[in-house]
């Protein structure tokens, strides 16, 4: 039985523009109002958004099972349909309402928080800062949003093991990408996405140079997975471990 492990890295330029745009609007429209929410990217143009990234195991899971059909296989016909609607269920993409609170930093992942950590050094930043660890269930939206406003600096991807993404060595051994972005008053936050036991494609649509919005889509980790958020050491946690959040709604921490 052969594995085909892989990391797509794609560049999505005219989302990029399309997304700042849309934000652009959006903030000047409402520049004046008392509004709690706002929305980072375009709304979803059907009742039950689903990432791209997951249209080509959709549609091949439906045309095997169309087969499957077609050919009277009633057992492997049934399954076929189960399987389709996990893998839509998976991939399911719902837009989010973004805090506007102004100094907010919001979730890059949906999951559960497995670990908060105060560290002086890491590969992932210079000098202290605190860490936290959200692992994504396969049950889970694997949608990765933008924790804060800010510029793309880096964007480095390492290969490595697949251990299970809730351990703690995960976070270094494990095949990852690390994306650093800059605010604009030159605070520094690093999201890295951890491939797990299950989870092997990650997807990154950012590169150096895009302006990124808090909560804004910018990439996806298929099948169980694990987000690592290193922020300043001098803000204010709002979240302990043991919390669910969900990407670009839940505030997980906030600048003095």
């Amino acid at each position: 039985m052969t594995i085909h492990i892989h990391v797509d890295i794609k560049i999505g330029l005219n989302s990029v523009r399309d997304n700042y745009v849309n934000k652009f609007v959006f903030n000047h429209r409402h520049s004046d109002s008392m509004d709690k929410y706002s929305w980072s990217d375009p709304t979803g143009q059907t009742a039950f958004p689903v990432a791209r990234a997951g249209y080509p195991m959709i549609f091949s899971a439906a045309f095997v099972t169309l087969i499957f059909a077609i050919l009277g296989m009633l057992y492997p016909t049934l399954i076929g349909l189960v399987m389709t609607f996990c893998l839509c269920g998976f991939f399911r993409d719902p837009d989010r309402v973004i805090p506007n609170k102004q100094d907010a930093i919001v979730s890059p992942a949906d999951g559960k928080v497995i670990a908060l950590e105060n560290i002086n050094e890491s590969a992932f930043y210079k000098g202290s800062c605190t860490k936290i660890s959200i692992f994504m269930s396969v049950f889970n939206v694997h949608v990765n949003r933008i924790p804060f406003d800010g510029k793309i600096k880096e964007v480095s991807y390492c290969p490595g093991k697949f251990f299970a993404a809730n351990m703690a060595k995960a976070s270094m051994q494990n095949e990852h990408n690390a994306v650093f972005l800059e605010t604009g008053d030159g605070k520094r936050i690093c999201v890295v996405q951890v491939a797990g036991l299950i989870a092997r494609r990650i997807i990154c649509r950012v590169q150096p140079g895009d302006d990124m919005f808090r909560g804004q889509r910018y990439g996806l980790i298929c099948f169980g997975s694990r987000l690592d958020v290193y922020l300043p050491g001098d803000l204010e946690i709002k979240v302990t471990v043991g919390d669910k959040v969900k990407a670009g709604s839940s505030i997980i921490g906030q600048f003095a």
